[in-house]
Order: structure tokens, then C-alpha cells, then sequence
């Protein structure tokens, strides 16, 4: 059931994304618009991913993962029947709050039926393998069926899918709840959603409109003053949503900050690498799904190894390996152009799936095993919630780059390209108010080749911008990663080496940092 549940909250992640220039020209979205559409869906985890996982500590899981179910064929069903950006943006957004639902839920399900840390790795690894699994079907389902049928049709599985998942669950899925009676932190949920929304917020629209503007300003002090605030809640709070002492565990810092920076470049580039395919290479979706499933689909075949590895190797060297070989992909695609063949990039891809591969398992296992193993469900909720926060960030974060370097690109590569004057102000026009997608379906006559030449070059200036990014926050997560990723060192018995509070021996198995033992009670294993 975990694992159906995390395929299911995947599925639209990549799906929509390589649907993304076949949405913009069915609903005539800009660039903004556009990159709404992939954060309506993010930003609901990222803001409420902390309270679900509250929600299922004090309600039971089941029922939230039973109501994360109906969520997103609720959202699916909202998605495929859009006939415009903004009901889509309310479809995507109900099918993130289902997989805001489903993600923590998910993780704390394993950890409640599966208590020894190295039994629970394995299915935490399987778990993870689903997730990689989604995103490899999600652009080969998108293309397929967009070559037969309409490009709304690409959020109809996700509706029988939950259906059934949902009933099934009604019978084989066992329920459990928190041991220790917590309850809900408004303030803290509060401050969390309003800081998560207001920076996305700002970013997106200070991307579009520049960021002296006044709504833009406003949203990112909003931003910085709520996360003050839920700092200083969740510090006095007797019931945190999230316990601000799971970050004196060094494992559980370092991933969380590794999951935040690394999605916020992969999310982010999965955007702009959809944008690459659409209107540079003008690939129809079933050829750029057939590139992009080489990413997720090698991701999921090294999963494989890798949780083999995970008791073997140390999370650290993984991870921090996994970092830099996706940071050497990342900067081995800014070679690429719009006549790059699917074999010279296909080899860069792989490259890249592979990194995310050796990041991804040992990133949740070690998050979810430096800490007592009554705070477990709470800190797979943080590290997914630090995760969404990254992914939600990284189309607004780089498709701002990408606008605004490709619109500063744009009029020299117009006059290069010998496009009148006349006719290179309409189309910079066009490109500042409608975004770079209706460039492309401008009729100029004999200036049209030209023209869209011009729009190529500026979008891969664009594009080699996000790229250099992309690959700069890959390695400064492998840099936190190699500093903050130790060993646990001995502790005295009943004080874990986390620094995480130590519970009582009644609170059952205690999993420690990476590399320690587990505990039963205060005796300890060497």
C-alpha cells in the first residue's frame, strides 16, 4: 500500500512536466502561468506535509492515507476536465494536498510495521524504487497517449488508480498512530503554509514582473517574517509539528538540507529540460518522454544496487558521490543545442539518472533512522517536507533564470539572425508579454525561420544558465553532505548520539545516526 501510494503522488510530476509546451498552447499560458501549473501541485506538499503527517500521528494513518487517495482522483478528475490555466492550477493543487497526504503517511506505515532500522531500509528502499518508478512511467504515459488522444487525457489514470487503491486499503491496510498522544500545532501549520507561499510567490511572480515590485516585495517579507514566527512557534510549543531538536541530529540536518538543494535543482531542470525539448528541438511528447524516462527509468535500475550497498557503504560516500555525478551531468549538458542527437544526449542522462539513483534511498533512510524511533513519522514528514520545498522552488527559482536570461539573450540573437527591426520588436513583445512559448506559433512570413532561430539560441543561453545553477546547488549539497554527514560518535547509554531527545524505554526501538546500532531500551548493542 506505501508503495502504491508514493507511485500514485509521483504520477503527476512528470507526467505534467514534459506535457508542459502542449498545455501552454492548448491554454495559451505564459512562462509564469506555466510554472504555476507545476508549483500548484508542489506547493500544497511542501505547506502541508507536516501537518498530514500530524494528522496521522493523531487520527490514525490510514485514514489520512485513505483521504490522500481521494485527494488526488479528486484533483485528477478537476485536471482532466480544465478549460483553462487557472481551474487547472485548483486540479493540481487538490492533487498535491493528496500527495501531502500520502507522502509522510507512507514512510511512518513502514516504520510502524517494520521497527529494526535495517529490515525497515530495505523496504524503505523499495519505497523509494515506486517513487523513481512513477517518474519513469509519467512522461511514457503523457506521450502515448497525446499521440492518440487529446493532452487532458494525460491525468486520467491517476482517478481508477486511487479508486481502487483506496478501497483495497479499506481492507488489508493496518492503522496506527503516535504513541504519544500528540496533537495538532495550528501556529506552527499556519506559519509553516504562509512562508512556503509567499516566497514561491515572490519568486515566480518577481521573475515575471521584476522584484522591486511592490505585491513582490511584500511576498518575500511575508515570507521572511512567518518563518521567523514559526521558527519561535515550534520552539515554545509543547505538541511542534516539527521538533526543532531532530535538527541537532547531524544526519537529519544534512539530508534535509541535501533534499531541499538537490530537488530544487532536479525539479527545476526537469522544467526547463521539458521547455528544451518543446521549443528548441521541437520533439512532439512521446520523443521527449522517450528522453526523459532515461533519467528517472536509470534512477530506478540503480536503486537496486544501491540498496543492496546501503548496509555495506556508507550513506555519506553514497550520497555525496551521487551529488557530484549529478553535478558532472548537469555541466555536461550545457554542450547541447537544438540539433544534439538523442545518442549524445542520452549518455548525459544516464549519467544524471544515475547520481539521483545513489542520492535518493540512502537520503530517506538516513533521515528516517537518525532519530528515536517515536519521532520516525515526524521526520520523514521534514525531510519531505524540506524536499517539496526544494521541488516547488525549482521551476520558480530557474524558470525565472531561464525567462530572464533568454529575454536579455533575445534581441541581439534577432539582430544576428537578420530579422527585421520592426518585426524583432514584435516578436520581443510578444515573448515579454505572452512568454518565449508564443514565439514559437508566430506567423512572420520569410522572417519566421529566422526568427525562431533567434528564439533557439536565446533559450539555450537560458538553458545553460539553469544548468550551471543546477549544478552549483548539487555540489554545494554534496559539500553539506561531506561535512555534515558523520558517524554518530558512542554515547552514553539512553542519550542517542543524534542529540535528538532520548525516549523511554517503553518507546520501543531506537534508531540512531548511520553506522550506530539500534537500541531496545537503555541497553546498547556495540
Amino acid at each position: 500500500m506505501a508503495c502504491l501510494g508514493v507511485f500514485v503522488a509521483y504520477l503527476p510530476v512528470t507526467t505534467v512536466s514534459v506535457s508542459l509546451p502542449a498545455l501552454q498552447r492548448v491554454l495559451g499560458a505564459s512562462t509564469s502561468q506555466l510554472s504555476w501549473v507545476s508549483d500548484a501541485f508542489v506547493l500544497p506538499m511542501a505547506a502541508l506535509i507536516l501537518t498530514t503527517g500530524v494528522w496521522g500521528d493523531v487520527h490514525g494513518r490510514k485514514r489520512v492515507f485513505q483521504a490522500g487517495m481521494a485527494f488526488c482522483a479528486l484533483g485528477a478528475a478537476v485536471s482532466l476536465t480544465a478549460d483553462s490555466v487557472q481551474l487547472l492550477w485548483v486540479g493540481q493543487a487538490a492533487s498535491g494536498l493528496g500527495a501531502a497526504a500520502l507522502l509522510p503517511t507512507t514512510l511512518a506505515l513502514i516504520s510502524h510495521a517494520v521497527p529494526d532500522h535495517r529490515e525497515r531500509g530495505r523496504f524503505i528502499g523499495l519505497w523509494a524504487m515506486s517513487m523513481l518508478a512513477s517518474l519513469a512511467m509519467g512522461p511514457l504515459i503523457a506521450g502515448l497517449l497525446q499521440q492518440h488522444v487529446q493532452v487532458r487525457w494525460i491525468f486520467l489514470l491517476p482517478i481508477p488508480v486511487s479508486l481502487v487503491v483506496l478501497v483495497v486499503a479499506a481492507f488489508l491496510l493496518p492503522d496506527s498512530r503516535a504513541p504519544h498522544g500528540r496533537r495538532l500545532d495550528w501556529p506552527g501549520q499556519i506559519s509553516a503554509a504562509v512562508t512556503v507561499t509567499a516566497v514561491v510567490y515572490g519568486v515566480i511572480e518577481g521573475g515575471a514582473d521584476g522584484f522591486g515590485t511592490p505585491s513582490v516585495v511584500a511576498a518575500l517579507v511575508i515570507g521572511a517574517v512567518s518563518a521567523v514566527a514559526f521558527v519561535l512557534v515550534e520552539r515554545r510549543s509543547d505538541s511542534p509539528m516539527l521538533d526543532l531538536a531532530l535538527f541537532r541530529s547531524p544526519a537529519f540536518a544534512a539530508t534535509s538540507l541535501v533534499a531541499m538543494i538537490s530537488f530544487l535543482g532536479l525539479i527545476g531542470f526537469f522544467f526547463v529540460l521539458s521547455l528544451y525539448f518543446g521549443l528548441v528541438q521541437h520533439l512532439s511528447t512521446w520523443e521527449a518522454g522517450l528522453r526523459m524516462v532515461l533519467v528517472s527509468g536509470t534512477s530506478l535500475v540503480a536503486g537496486v544496487p544501491v540498496g543492496r550497498l546501503m548496509h555495506r557503504v556508507s550513506p555519506r560516500v553514497m550520497i555525496t558521490t551521487g551529488l557530484v555525478v549529478m553535478a558532472g551531468s548537469l555541466l555536461s549538458l550545457t554542450g547541447v543545442d537544438a540539433a544534439t542527437s538523442y545518442g549524445s544526449l542520452a549518455w548525459r542522462l544516464v549519467l544524471l539518472g544515475l547520481g539521483i539513483g545513489a542520492v535518493l534511498t540512502p537520503m530517506t533512510a538516513s533521515a528516517v533512522s537518525s532519530v528515536p524511533h517515536h519521532l520516525a513519522g515526524m521526520a520523514a514528514a521534514g525531510n519531505n517536507a524540506f524536499r517539496q520545498l526544494g521541488g516547488a522552488l525549482g521551476p520558480a527559482v530557474l524558470g525565472t533564470l531561464l525567462t530572464t536570461r533568454a529575454l536579455d539573450a533575445l534581441p541581439g540573437r534577432l539582430t544576428d539572425a537578420g530579422v527585421p527591426t520592426e518585426t524583432g520588436g514584435h516578436v520581443l513583445a510578444v515573448a515579454r508579454e505572452q512568454g518565449l512559448g508564443a514565439v514559437a506559433g508566430l506567423d512572420l512570413g520569410p522572417a519566421t525561420r529566422p526568427a525562431l532561430s533567434a528564439l533557439s539560441g536565446s533559450f539555450l543561453d537560458g538553458l545553460q544558465l539553469c544548468l550551471v545553477v543546477s549544478a552549483s546547488l548539487a555540489l554545494l549539497a554534496a559539500l553539506a553532505c561531506a561535512v555534515l554527514l558523520r558517524p554518530a560518535a558512542p554515547a552514553a547509554p539512553g542519550r542517542p548520539g543524534t542529540g535528538a531527545p532520548a525516549p523511554r524505554a517503553a518507546d520501543g526501538p531506537v534508531l540512531v545516526t548511520a553506522g550506530s546500532a539500534s537500541t531496545q531500551g537503555p541497553q546498547r548493542t556495540p
